[in-house]
């Protein structure tokens, strides 16, 4: 089997599965409070980031 073909394939799946593992990884290490804090921080830098990128409000700052 093409590893290439396989990953395209379960791009998803394996994606989701990286991400509960990190998410289960976190909440062993440092609890439920502080991951969720993590969580929630990581969401927010990723929705300012694509907020920023889909105005282009920091090409036409620092123009």
């Amino acid at each position: 089997m093409n590893w290439k073909y396989w990953l395209k394939q379960y791009q998803y799946p394996l994606i989701g599965a990286l991400v509960g593992l990190l998410i289960a990884i976190l909440l062993i290490t440092v609890g439920f409070f502080k991951s969720l804090l993590i969580v929630s921080l990581t969401l927010a830098g990723i929705w300012v980031a694509n907020y920023l990128q889909q105005t282009q409000l920091l090409k036409r700052l620092f123009k």
